[in-house]
């Protein structure tokens, strides 16, 4: 089962890793190795929350993620976006872009991080919300309850999530602002912060507002094939449980895409502490996509986020943050391993919790049949 699973992603490893020594021997090699740890840590949760989306979508479009969403995770977000952003901030074309990622690394490094505040507006912001449709649901099984219960309470406010993220934009945009008098040339990037943070606002609505719609086509669906499958279980033929297909298994995965491209932000940007070199770069990113693809399958496969019920909403909270990282980092720097760190600690928790609670659910289940035998 498990080499089922990552043996496309231990195929890519050994490949990667040869590539590495022959491209700059060994110290390359240890860049990379370093960056596939890095890409992994940060995008964990990133692969709860996808098990999440990927559940409901049948086998085929399983497989497309796989396949299709892999070419896009690893040589579009991690191979192709570093050159688009750096063409797109430096007004070049991107064969010019590439020719600065071969020849002029540090250049290249220097448009990046220049280009870092619009990155992180947009990406904070679609996180973000992701983060704040989640507290704001209401839902059965709660994790921090004390938090939970008012949120969910809240949530009832149509539009709350939408104001809230825009009260959050504009506080972002306005500090960058008011810093930027302070910084020659860099008044224009308080505007782009703005309008960033809005691109990504739009975007989660609209990607989310399809697969939405088209969930819901398919829960009507459902309630169709529930009934059809209590009419067959009278007759002794039970009906498999209906996965998504169609419209709406495309639009949910072009939702995980967009997620992924969101996660993959401060994983690009969080790359250039390490090294300047686009090669090194893209086989160290392209790796560790490759392995946290390959654990969201796995989590799905194994019922992994059925069996520990809280992991879902640890991943949630770690994305809340990592908006909020994001966002702050718009003005100022954080460290890399305290962005890795606060997604791993936050998941952490939250197995940790899911584990006590089957262990307290097992314990009530013996306790009855105990009684029972004494008696």
């Amino acid at each position: 089962m498990v080499l089922k699973t990552f043996g496309w992603s231990f195929a890519v490893t050994a490949l990667g890793l040869v590539a590495a020594v022959l491209y700059g021997g060994w110290t390359a090699f240890g860049v990379v190795l370093i960056l596939s740890v890095l890409e992994i840590s940060l995008s964990f949760d990133n692969a709860v929350v996808n098990a999440g989306i990927l559940k409901k979508m049948s086998a085929f479009w399983q497989k497309i993620f796989l396949t299709v969403g892999v070419l896009i995770a690893v040589f579009g977000m991690r191979l192709v976006f570093p050159v688009v952003i750096v063409a797109f901030s430096a007004k070049m074309g991107p064969i010019e872009a590439v020719d600065l990622a071969w020849n002029d690394a540090e250049r290249y490094e220097q448009l990046v991080t220049d280009a870092h505040p619009s990155i992180a507006a947009f990406g904070g912001m679609f996180l973000f919300m992701i983060f704040l449709d989640f507290v704001f649901e209401e839902r059965d099984i709660r994790w921090l309850a004390w938090l939970e219960r008012p949120l969910a309470k809240l949530g009832k406010i149509d539009m709350l999530s939408v104001c809230i993220a825009l009260i959050v934009l504009l506080i972002s945009s306005m500090t960058f602002a008011v810093n930027a008098h302070q910084h020659a040339g860099h008044a224009d990037k308080a505007q782009t912060v703005l309008i960033s943070g809005i691109a990504g606002l739009i975007t989660y609505l609209v990607v989310g507002g399809l697969s939405g719609f088209f969930e819901n086509r398919l829960e009507e669906e459902e309630e169709r094939e529930h009934e059809a499958e209590e009419m067959a279980k009278k007759a002794g033929k039970p009906v498999p449980a209906v996965v998504m297909v169609g419209k709406a298994a495309f639009f949910l995965f072009l939702y995980l895409e967009v997620l992924d491209a969101s996660f993959s932000f401060d994983g690009v940007i969080g790359a250039f502490a390490i090294t300047n070199d686009i090669v090194p770069m893209a086989l160290g990113l392209g790796i560790g996509a490759m392995y946290v693809r390959s654990l969201t399958v796995y989590l799905v496969r194994q019922g992994t986020l059925d069996d520990y019920v809280y992991l879902e909403h640890g991943a949630h909270y770690a994305i809340g943050a990592l908006a909020v990282i994001l966002l702050v980092t718009i003005q100022y720097q954080i460290n890399e391993i305290i962005t890795g760190l606060v997604g791993v600690v936050l998941i952490g928790w939250s197995f940790w919790s899911s584990v006590r609670r089957n262990k307290a659910l097992a314990a009530e289940e013996v306790q009855p049949q105990e009684a029972l035998t004494e008696v």
